[in-house]
């Protein structure tokens, strides 16, 4: 049920952190009827932000056939304000969100004054990707009104928002965080607080996976990007790490492999690291898996069209690419649902809405019949035993049908 305050003229929320997420989620409040308060500490950054937010709002509008679309941004920017301060963001905020960078002490410092300046039933939220929010609410009085709300980038466009529990979390802070953003026309899910939540962590085999095979020689950038593409995915995973950002893409990596106590299955790829190494980092530098000009890409980076020379892997065809990676992650989906992470219905909605797959996990496996599953996983295990041994709740599964 989606939650507003008694007067929706008084609903308010403050943004902390007007970065690309920032922004983003201040324009989904404004668009769901809400009053924003925006504040960041670095020089210019709000002022970016609202020039963002603007040309969005303006291309919104002329989509939607408005016949002043500059004039209906206008409009919809009044309901904006620049804070100066923390404590002026949240004077009278029903809910606060943190989007700062992905620094724990920093958010736990954040938090604290949050805590200190926000009324006593304000809902505090973390839009970490990777962090603990139990760990963020250590640092507060009232560690109960604490939750995380994940958005995904482009937070306007994509529809999930992980809705999550720390430790501490109450229930009424829980589903009243969760109404709030379905009043913005999002999709909550709840989601435990564990490391990657659901799909930094189930979707993680989508980049490692190709890494893998193409450290092996097993296949070129461009064969695996059009096998993906092929099996009905919207994006290949070396397009979609130089788009997002392969250093964004590694500090995802090295977070989760951390956090999870270093399984090797999650193991970061020396490839990214080389790449980073070298400012290689996508479309933002011009250069990363592909080369870019003019913002398009004109072919891969030479260097990394086979990594033949670091593996002994045999050529694979395009089914056998996706099959694999398919296979990883309904595997590490098994594996979250088993350690309590989320539902396997609310896994399935996760994976497509904030991934972008044409299906969820659980949907695929099922629908391919989960002893074949577990016996083409099998199969592969003696390559890569962490990631494609069969999980646990999957043999289970198989066994109950026997």
């Amino acid at each position: 049920m989606a939650e507003r305050p008694a007067d929706s003229e008084a609903a308010r929320v403050a943004v902390i952190g007007a970065g690309t997420m920032g922004a983003g989620i201040a324009q989904v409040a404004l668009e769901g009827g809400w009053r924003v308060a925006l504040h960041d500490a670095a020089p210019g950054a709000t002022e970016r932000a609202i020039d963002r937010i603007r040309q969005a709002l303006t291309r919104r509008a002329a989509k939607a056939g408005r016949a002043d679309p500059a004039r209906a941004a206008a409009d919809a920017l009044l309901a904006l304000e620049v804070a100066p301060s923390v404590a002026r963001a949240v004077d009278g905020a029903h809910l606060a969100i943190e989007a700062i960078v992905e620094d724990l002490e920093l958010k736990r410092q954040l938090f604290a004054d949050l805590d200190d300046a926000a009324t006593p039933d304000a809902i505090l939220a973390t839009n970490t990707s990777a962090l603990s929010v139990s760990r963020i609410a250590e640092s507060v009085t009232r560690p109960e009104r604490v939750v995380g709300l994940h958005f995904f980038n482009p937070a306007p466009v994509l529809p999930l928002v992980e809705v999550v529990a720390g430790r501490a979390s109450a229930p009424w802070a829980v589903e009243r965080a969760a109404g709030i953003v379905e009043g913005w026309g999002k999709t909550a899910i709840h989601v435990a607080d564990a490391p990657g939540f659901i799909v930094n962590r189930v979707n993680r085999p989508f980049t490692l996976e190709p890494l893998r095979l193409l450290m092996a020689g097993a296949a070129t950038i461009e064969a695996i990007d059009e096998a993906i593409l092929a099996a009905g995915f919207p994006m290949g995973p070396f397009a979609l790490m130089d788009l997002i950002g392969i250093d964004v893409n590694l500090a995802a990596a090295r977070g989760l492999f951390e956090a999870s106590g270093r399984p090797p299955r999650f193991r970061p790829s020396p490839i990214q690291e080389e790449l980073v190494g070298a400012g290689k980092l996508g479309r933002k530098s011009g250069e990363g898996f592909y080369r870019y000009v003019d913002g398009k890409a004109a072919g891969s980076a030479p260097r990394f069209t086979s990594r033949g020379d670091r593996g002994t892997g045999a050529p694979l065809d395009a089914a056998s690419i996706a099959e694999r990676v398919v296979l990883a992650i309904v595997n590490e989906a098994y594996r979250a649902a088993g350690d309590g992470v989320a539902s396997e219905p609310d896994i399935d909605r996760a994976m497509q809405l904030g991934a972008n797959h044409p299906f969820g996990p659980f949907e695929w496996a099922r629908r391919t019949g989960v002893h074949e599953v577990t016996a083409m996983l099998d199969a592969l295990s003696d390559e890569d035993a962490d990631t494609f041994r069969p999980a646990l709740p999957l043999l289970r599964e198989a066994r109950a049908g026997l």
